[in-house]
């Protein structure tokens, strides 16, 4: 067991418990509960930020793309965009399928909770300003061009399903050799590691706070591996990622969900 912070739904403050990554488990207030009974809130509470081509195989794919207009040269620093909050969900939320769409990405990412304003960090101390780490859907209607802000793609309601908890920093040993799983229907689609990111975590706070500052509930998705799989409508998601935790959900019309809503 770890220490661990996590947002009931509905429940205004931060519960501090102990969980079991591995097997799904926390213990809170002298009572065992499996994660997936709760009902549970994203367990962030500041801007979530995500990172693009920092998976070695993700920056591969693009071959020589990366010297062709508009931009005919790599990127020097890291790819920044925002999951704003209304793409925020929880563990267990349903992933709203818009109506003109029939399957969506399944972005895997692991994200970093930082715990103290962070400006201009050294890589040597960047951990330092980390909370701890949670697990994120980073969800997007497939698209090919990187090359703009991609909002109709990843800023949907529901975009950014994250959870179920945040573990503390010091639960993780190294957060740049974590193993991570995407399986849907029960079926494993994706397998990749933190290993084969291009900046490690510590470089790629130290390279992102060079230029902005992060606040303490800030979340930085580190990236998303390549070949993202496909989920389609009733498909259930669970994201895995070693020592973090599990992040499950099921992909529902978007018009079922807005007509709960409304009636």
């Amino acid at each position: 067991m770890c220490k661990a912070t996590l947002k009931l739904r509905g429940v205004a403050q931060i519960e501090e418990v102990d969980v079991s990554p591995a097997e799904h488990t926390l213990q809170w207030n002298g009572a065992h509960y499996r994660a997936d009974r709760l009902a549970l809130d994203p367990p962030v509470s500041g801007t979530v930020y995500g990172t693009l081509l920092n998976y070695k195989g993700a920056y591969a794919a693009l071959g020589d793309a990366v010297n062709e207009p508009p931009y005919k040269a790599p990127p020097v620093a890291p790819i920044l965009y925002i999951k704003p909050a209304n793409t925020q969900i929880g563990s267990g939320m349903p992933i709203p399928l818009p109506d003109d769409v029939t399957e969506l990405e399944m972005g895997a990412a692991l994200g970093v909770v930082i715990g103290r304003t962070a400006t201009r960090v050294s890589e040597t101390a960047a951990l330092e300003y980390v909370a701890g780490y949670t697990v994120a859907n980073d969800v997007s209607v497939p698209h090919a061009s990187v090359y703009r802000p991609a909002i109709m793609q990843k800023a949907r309601d529901g975009f950014c399903p994250i959870g179920p908890w945040v573990v503390e920093r010091d639960a993780v040993a190294d957060p740049d050799q974590l193993g991570i799983r995407v399986y849907i229907n029960g079926e494993l689609r994706q397998e990749n590691t933190t290993a084969n990111l291009i900046r490690s975590i510590s470089r790629l706070l130290a390279d992102v706070t060079d230029f902005m500052t992060l606040f303490p509930g800030d979340t930085l998705l580190v990236g998303v591996p390549e070949d993202a799989p496909l989920a389609a409508e009733g498909d259930r998601v669970r994201i895995e990622i070693d020592g973090v935790g599990r992040l499950e959900n099921t992909l529902v019309p978007e018009h079922e969900l807005i007509r709960e809503v409304t009636v």
